[in-house]
């Protein structure tokens, strides 16, 4: 069994891909690289097949009909053999040095019998055309130490988790019965946001794992493109309600923590609605809302009673006015594109 697998989702990837590829090798045997074409059009499938045939106990290269990128992870997860998975998407890379250091940790960690359910680290955007590069801190967790729920001081608003932070063990990711939806973008909160009730045993290293590209133009997480992709954006949303009854996660701290999940990206939505300006997405606002009060009127109330709920919901252009300011803050502090 390999200690970690790394899932690589590409559709036309061909100018970007080796330098994700290359940062991940050096795990050596340690690791596999599970490289899933999902129906490209360019060289991705021929570049994919070329690091098999060189790095045949590393690389696998899976080919598949377009799925979209939550299908190109369930297939990683399905062929995945090491005990721990991680998600690499094609125009990101890896730290090595923090790479090494959590391979380490891992290692060691097997060897005491602890196989933790979730380990994170930092993540680094790597911003084009911005100087400062802003690192991503899981602030409130535990750090070096093996450590649960009960354990975690405080959750700050605004701060969750996202698929770059986060390795999962693999058979957690099975056992919780994840399975992300075909053709749909921003799966990646149900990637995270799913296996929480059953991740027990955390740890948390304070090193700069993950580089996250952001910048180009067709990036999923362009606000002009998350607009155009708003109702995918909403069927997340629905979909994170839809999953678990909160008011049933017998966790307290697991809990709180899935409701502010859940805020944040209702905000997200919420805000790109109002972003749009368009007579048609404002109706879609006052739907989203609606169905979260018809689905669960307890945590309808909850959200608007939040600061962030509440923002979101002002009345009239002076509410979308100070929503829209909120909005251009959260953009600097977070550093969302």
């Amino acid at each position: 069994m390999k200690l970690l697998s790394f899932a690589i989702p590409c559709y036309n990837s061909e100018s970007y891909m080796r330098n994700c590829i290359e940062s991940i090798l050096p795990g050596g045997e340690d690791v596999e690289i599970i490289i899933v074409d999902d129906g490209s059009k360019d060289k991705t499938a021929e570049i994919a097949d070329e690091y098999q045939k060189k790095y045949p106990t590393i690389v696998k290269a899976i080919h598949q009909e377009n799925g979209g990128h939550g299908e190109a992870v369930n297939t990683g997860i399905k062929n995945a053999t090491g005990l721990y998975f991680k998600v690499v998407d094609s125009d990101d890379w890896v730290d090595l040095d923090s790479y090494k250091q959590i391979l380490v940790k891992l290692k060691e960690l097997v060897a005491q019998g602890h196989a933790i359910d979730m380990l994170l680290a930092n993540y680094v955007y790597e911003k084009e055309g911005a100087k400062h590069k802003r690192v991503m801190r899981q602030k409130g967790f535990p750090e070096d130490k093996i450590f649960q729920w009960k354990d975690v001081k405080h959750f700050y608003k605004g701060h969750y988790i996202l698929m770059h932070s986060v390795i999962y063990r693999t058979e957690l990711l099975r056992e919780c019965g994840l399975e992300l939806p075909k053709h749909t973008f921003y799966v990646d909160n149900l990637y995270v946001y799913q296996p929480l009730p059953y991740v027990k045993s955390m740890y948390y290293m304070d090193v700069d794992f993950y580089r996250y590209f952001i910048g180009r133009e067709d990036q999923s997480v362009n606000e002009k493109v998350m607009i155009s992709r708003i109702d995918q954006q909403i069927r997340v949303n629905k979909l994170m309600i839809e999953s678990y009854n909160l008011w049933k996660i017998s966790d307290a701290k697991c809990r709180k923590y899935m409701f502010n999940y859940v805020e944040i990206i209702t905000v997200v939505s919420t805000v790109m609605l109002l972003r749009s300006g368009t007579d048609e997405n404002l109706e879609k606002k006052r739907q989203l809302w609606k169905y979260i009060k018809e689905k669960d009127i307890r945590l309808f109330h909850k959200l608007r009673r939040g600061i962030l709920g509440g923002t979101m919901n002002l009345p009239g252009k002076t509410g979308r006015k100070i929503s829209v300011a909120a909005y251009r803050l959260s953009q600097k502090v977070v550093g969302f594109n």
